[in-house]
């Protein structure tokens, strides 16, 4: 079905909410926004004395309903942001001390407080992990990965692995996430197949319905606009409205557009729309690849094996080490090549434990002890013009630390970088004292993944803690009100998810839970709160 049906005459409708992601986080905040109300269940305690005596002084109101700030002082956790520690350790009490504690929280429908909303997503419901390699585990244990009132054990048929490892496969995952939207009743929020285009923010006079374009654009061909923007973030954001455009894919390919007017906007895109790149020589020939997949087709297609050129894998993170063990499994030999030392507290090893995580302490072990050795030969020549006279020569084969290796044929190169790639399939690496060239059979860089704003003016790139630079989950995320979510430069924006800083499904959840408290206390104040009959939106 097309995502809007309305005459040529018709103004688009307006909607209090649009979420544009239908990931985890857009299927969380979907199902709190629907009037499901988290309240202390009366049959647990939880095991934090301070946090449990605030549950009980209002234990009579939803946390929706409380002072978020007030509940999250002096939480700790492994998210920057108070209200993802605080949703975390109410869904998950004492979880970083390895314990299993049942949830304090009890769930209530309240359709008096439902607020009608549209979540726009490019594929089915489950954003990004549709398109991940099924095979791989997920970091997270898959109880961390379940959204609230759906229990995952249940839906994955009671699956455990082993005794230590309660993890899962990314298509165990988003199958989990598809059923959780059908069985919570979220189905007709959900609009799928759709592109946005362009979201930007219009202004209208106070106090009146719908969006009067024309004095909107009367007043731009004025130059009153900036003046208009003005008043309205004086006046909280009441007489603003988000213009939000895009086109729906149709199972023809037939594409449909459209256009539909918000109050409210929530960015919950996730981060893995763009990789990030090297930005080096031939690295768009054919052979140079930014996912995984790749590789994961190259063997099951037998383009790839034990005597194939290696394969050069880029990166110190989850998803190289993912590369690596898949080449290594198929017995396809891997040069490893990463900025960092090996024992650089920032890596990703050092902070998974080995007992849940004994396949990525393997690759560490392999980074540590299975390294290249230079020769004599091998000191770095002048730079100038370096990359194509060095490339010319015979390329070397990787000489080990032989130390019982758990995979011989993996080498890895730390405090390298790739200087290019060369169209005979030859790559050259710099050290601290040398240039290296190795012929290879495909390259993987996986060196991380940015989101991609691009409907966004300038990118979104105001809205980060640094305006100055590109909206990064890790290095520039988007600045937000820690207790509701919402842009600090931009109201009636919201933001969550790993542009905010929170990249696992354990902590994204906190989103949902500020972002709707903000909402409903918007919205009662304003003594507009949406009765319970049905979305006439759709």
């Amino acid at each position: 079905m097309p995502l809007l049906e309305k005459t040529p005459q018709e103004q688009p409708p307006t909607f209090p909410v649009v979420i544009i992601g239908n990931g985890p986080s857009g299927i969380c905040l979907s199902y709190l926004l629907s009037g499901h109300k988290p309240y202390l269940d009366p049959t647990t305690v939880h095991p934090n004395p301070i946090l449990y005596r605030k549950l009980e002084e209002t234990k009579h109101l939803s946390i929706t309903e409380q002072d978020l700030e007030y509940l999250s002082e002096g939480l700790e956790g492994r998210s920057g942001n108070p209200v993802a520690v605080l949703f975390d350790t109410l869904l998950h009490p004492n979880a970083d001390f390895g314990y299993e504690f049942p949830s304090v929280l009890q769930w209530r429908r309240d359709k008096q407080q439902r607020i009608p909303h549209l979540v726009l997503g490019k594929g089915t419901p489950g954003g990004a992990w549709h398109a991940m390699e099924g095979s791989m585990l997920t970091i997270s244990l898959g109880v961390w990965m379940e959204l609230p009132g759906v229990n995952y054990r249940d839906l994955a048929n009671g699956k455990r692995r082993d005794v230590t490892s309660d993890r899962a496969t990314p298509e165990e995952i988003s199958s989990y996430y598809q059923n959780y939207v059908k069985l919570k009743g979220l189905q007709k929020n959900f609009v799928d197949n759709t592109y946005v285009t362009s979201v930007q923010k219009l202004c209208r006079a106070p106090k009146v319905e719908g969006l009067d374009r024309g004095l909107a654009s009367a007043a731009e061909d004025d130059g009153e606009q900036g003046s208009r923007e003005e008043d309205c973030v004086r006046n909280g954001g009441d007489c603003a409205v988000w213009e939000v455009r895009g086109y729906q894919q149709l199972q023809n390919d037939s594409h449909i557009p459209f256009s539909l007017f918000s109050e409210n906007v929530v960015l919950a895109t996730g981060a893995s729309d763009s990789p990030v790149r090297l930005n080096v020589e031939g690295e768009d020939l054919p052979f140079v690849f930014h996912t995984i997949s790749e590789l994961g087709l190259a063997v099951t297609q037998r383009k790839l094996d034990a005597n194939s050129d290696p394969v050069l894998v880029v990166g110190a993170g989850l998803s190289a080490a993912d590369a690596v063990l898949c080449a290594c499994e198929s017995n396809v030999r891997v040069l490893h090549v990463f900025r960092k030392t090996v024992d650089d507290s920032d890596l990703i090893f050092k902070q998974l434990p080995k007992t849940l995580y004994p396949e990525y302490h393997k690759v560490y072990s392999m980074m540590c002890s299975q390294t290249y050795v230079n020769s004599p030969s091998q000191q770095r020549p002048p730079l100038t013009s370096v990359a194509s006279s060095v490339c010319a020569k015979i390329c070397q084969k990787p000489q080990l630390v032989r130390g019982g290796g758990l995979f011989p044929d993996y080498t890895s190169f730390p405090e390298h970088c790739v200087v290019s790639f060369q169209s005979d399939k030859k790559c050259l690496l710099q050290g601290n004292n040398s240039l290296k060239a190795f012929k290879i059979s495909m390259a993987l860089v996986l060196i991380g993944t940015n989101p991609n704003l691009f409907f966004l003016k300038g990118q979104g790139q105001y809205l980060g803690l640094d305006p100055e630079k590109p909206i990064s989950c890790k290095q520039n995320p988007i600045d937000i009100n820690p207790f509701t979510f919402e842009c600090t430069k931009e109201p009636g924006l919201f933001a969550m998810g790993p542009l905010v800083g929170d990249n696992f499904v354990r902590f994204l959840k906190g989103g949902a839970l500020g972002i709707t408290s903000c909402l409903l206390k918007r919205l009662k104040k304003k003594e507009t709160l949406i009765s319970s009959g049905g979305n006439n939106f759709i």
